[in-house]
């Protein structure tokens, strides 16, 4: 059996995966809040024909063994959450996050989801929702007839409206290890075994980042990096295509010298 057939095909495969990745952090550039993704690889199990210290006879040990590889696989494809430039939106209810901590949203089933785009609008009742119309935990429902409300970096919230005055402050929310976070899409994160228990707090307290008024996060995509990471994949799928290939012709000579 010739592996390098079989190990140029799962760099290939390999290769695909990263180039999904890469086109998926592309598309999503300007996505409020999107974390940009990384894939990593691992080496596949080896054969070993003979062993590093395997005894030659005469009480002498081989210094060096015969390994050969089978290939590559991916290990993970983790999320990157380094923070993302932030936007002036012109909307006053929008809120951006700077530093660690994600906001947290009710879905429609009652659970919990985490995520860091804060653009946020006022529901027909008064409640604080994202684009999908998913209540934001934390903000209370803004009375009919309220003339401002102010977010202040702390997440301090100050409602004036008829009725008089009404503050208090929002809270955030981390993971031990958000890399481990279950990506759900609509910009939405789902809590797992792997991201930990989540922590509760204020902005601005104990580690926990800041909000920001009347700001998004825009994606941390690096659009120059993605580019150069498109161009090196693209040239390892080929170069494993050409290992294929130069392996077929080998069999080809082989195949032509029993004629």
């Amino acid at each position: 059996m010739n592996l390098s057939l079989y190990s140029a095909a799962t760099g290939m495969e390999a290769q695909q995966l990263n180039l999904n990745t890469i086109a998926n952090n592309l598309a999503n550039v300007n996505t409020p809040g999107f974390k940009r993704s990384k894939i990593e690889f691992q080496d596949l199990l080896y054969q070993k024909p003979r062993s590093a210290g395997a005894d030659t006879g005469g009480g002498n040990l081989a210094p060096t063994g015969v390994e050969v590889g089978n290939g590559a696989r991916v290990a993970a494809t983790s999320k990157v959450f380094t923070q993302g430039s932030l936007t002036a939106s012109g909307n006053n209810m929008d809120v951006a996050i700077q530093g660690e901590g994600f906001l947290e949203v009710t879905k429609g089933d009652g659970t919990k989801a985490y995520t860091r785009d804060g653009s946020l609008k006022i529901s027909a009742t008064g409640v604080i929702v994202n684009n999908d119309g998913l209540p934001v935990v934390g903000f209370q429902p803004v009375p009919t007839g309220t003339a401002s409300v102010s977010i202040a970096e702390n997440g301090q919230v100050t409602v004036q409206g008829t009725s008089g005055t009404q503050s208090y402050r929002l809270s955030l929310t981390r993971f031990p290890n958000p890399a481990g976070l279950r990506s759900l899409g609509a910009n939405l994160y789902d809590e797992t075994p792997a991201s930990g228990t989540p922590e509760t707090g204020s902005p601005g307290d104990n580690g926990f980042g800041t909000v920001i008024q009347g700001y998004t996060e825009g994606s941390n995509v690096n659009i120059v990096e993605e580019m150069v990471n498109l161009i090196v994949a693209q040239r390892a799928y080929e170069i494993n295509s050409k290992s294929i290939q130069a392996s077929d012709e080998m069999l080809q000579n082989v195949n032509q010298m029993k004629k």
